[in-house]
């Protein structure tokens, strides 16, 4: 929990990870891939919260106990696995690779697991029985990962939907996609975010989380989640703008609150490209510049909060505690308010 000001805050850091990035686990497109990513810890992170590669490749237990929990206020952590299993022969960040911590801290972390649908009938039956040995409430998914010759996916194919359906059918509500920047060796076509649009009509129980918010396809994004009301943005990559660029993501956090509300916006680290404390005590701190205020409105600590953890404690039915403020949604019952365009 964070506190400032005599404000509360009760934090949900709604995407980590703890991956295998090491030489001795990855392939050539390995090696392009954690160098991207490591490019983005070195872009976008205050000099002070800089890792050495070797480090970023692969952490330990006690770093993300302690990036996370001991000192970055964090509250409750999901993990979002990444397989990329073409790159990784080990797996990159496994359900199973993240249960070990998982279920060690059962109080600190949820796990949140996958599916592949280019696998078929055979998939869909290893994806029952991970989830009744794992019971998890949400998925991550990588529409760009590569798989035999195929280098993606679209949520609106046939075996893609099938195993939609087989989350309803399992409880499983929450799906996270990442649809945000590309990371080399991938293709940036295959992070689009247009089949957010098919399947959340199509699956309207079901709570799709857009991970990155679909920059750089920010507007996009909007466009759809404005008429789809179980579409949510998650903020992993667009929190370090804070910090390298506040302009920039005060435009972003001010889109989304017009387009989807406070309620549909989770925050998230994404760690290890990026640590808790520095994003939490900056998002605190942080204002919408004042020449912005008359198009975005300001941040209040309500909406902060709401951001911060209480709307993805909804979403995953985290228990809250009771010293925290809880402001009603704003959406509760009700169908979203549209823009007006020309007739």
């Amino acid at each position: 929990m964070y506190e400032k000001n005599g404000e509360k805050y009760f934090v949900v850091d709604g995407h980590v990870h703890f991956w295998d990035g090491s030489p001795q686990n990855y392939n050539k497109y390995g090696k392009m891939f954690i160098d991207c990513f490591y490019g983005y810890h070195s872009a976008l992170s205050p000099e002070e919260y800089l890792w050495p590669e070797d480090k970023f490749q692969k952490y330990s237990e006690e770093d993300i106990m302690h990036d996370l929990f001991e000192i970055g206020y964090v509250d409750k952590a999901i993990f979002q696995p990444t397989y990329l299993l073409d790159f990784f022969p080990g797996g990159f960040n496994t359900t199973a690779q993240d249960a070990v911590i998982a279920e060690k801290y059962p109080d600190k972390f949820i796990l949140n697991s996958s599916f592949e649908p280019r696998l078929g009938e055979a998939g869909l039956a290893e994806f029952e029985r991970k989830h009744e040995r794992y019971g998890f409430k949400g998925v991550k998914l990588y529409t760009a990962e590569w798989h035999e010759d195929s280098k993606g996916w679209k949520l609106n194919d046939y075996w893609s939907k099938r195993y939609l359906e087989k989350c309803q059918e399992l409880g499983v509500k929450n799906i996270h996609v990442h649809k945000g920047p590309t990371i080399r060796p991938l293709n940036r076509d295959a992070f689009d975010v247009a089949d957010v649009d098919h399947v959340a009509t199509e699956f309207t129980d079901l709570n799709f989380i857009v991970e990155h918010v679909g920059l750089p396809r920010l507007e996009d994004f909007c466009w759809i989640a404005v008429q789809e009301p179980n579409v949510y943005g998650g903020l992993a990559v667009a929190m370090p703008f804070i910090y390298s660029r506040p302009r920039y993501f005060a435009q972003i956090i001010g889109e989304l609150l017009y387009w989807l509300d406070e309620d549909r916006i989770l925050f998230a680290s994404d760690y290890a490209i990026w640590q808790p404390k520095w994003l939490v005590e900056m998002f605190v701190d942080f204002q919408i510049p004042e020449d912005m205020q008359g198009e975005y409105g300001t941040l209040t600590p309500d909406i902060k909060r709401k951001i911060l953890g209480l709307n993805a404690a909804r979403l995953y039915d985290i228990e809250v505690p009771s010293e925290i403020p809880q402001p009603a949604p704003v959406m509760a019952g009700t169908e979203p308010e549209y823009p007006e365009t020309p007739v």
